[in-house]
């Protein structure tokens, strides 16, 4: 789908605050109300527009420690992976899983109350029968964005 300098800036715009009225996104450019509006229904129809979230702050909801798990499996099947899948969407403080190519099998994203907390998850994710587990804790975080960079997006 190619995507003119309106719509990048439509989406430039939401992914800052998607709480913008369309008249407010509009307004910044350089629309009339409908013609935005139609823009973004045409986007969200499209899936360009996956969804609209609110972003909550991990620290003020006692899940200060972000952890990111390295998985290694020896099965290898349709099986397990449906197994696999299921479990870890069972798991609320799994935040991402991405299956990976190389030395990885999976690379999971999740976020915890503490050390206590992350025992409990990975009591929960043995059972899917692993070959290895590593972990590594953040310490700090230097960036952390939902934004997307735009100049990728192919234009009219």
């Amino acid at each position: 789908m190619g995507l003119s300098k309106q719509d990048r800036q439509i989406l430039e715009w939401l992914q800052r605050d998607a709480t913008l009225s369309v008249g407010e996104v509009a307004e910044r450019v350089g629309l009339s109300k409908s013609a935005c509006w139609r823009r973004i229904h045409r986007m969200e129809a499209d899936g360009v527009i996956a969804e609209r979230v609110t972003l909550l702050n991990q620290q003020k909801l006692n899940l200060p420690l972000t952890v990111y798990i390295s998985i290694r499996t020896n099965q290898h099947n349709d099986q397990w992976a449906t197994r696999f899948g299921e479990l870890v969407q069972g798991i609320a403080e799994i935040l991402e899983v991405h299956r990976m190519s190389g030395d990885l099998d999976y690379l999971l994203k999740a976020v915890v109350t503490d050390m206590p907390g992350y025992d409990r998850l990975y009591k929960e994710l043995i059972k899917a029968d692993l070959f290895d587990v590593s972990s590594s804790f953040v310490m700090e975080t230097m960036k952390q964005t939902t934004r997307l960079p735009l100049k990728h997006a192919m234009g009219k």
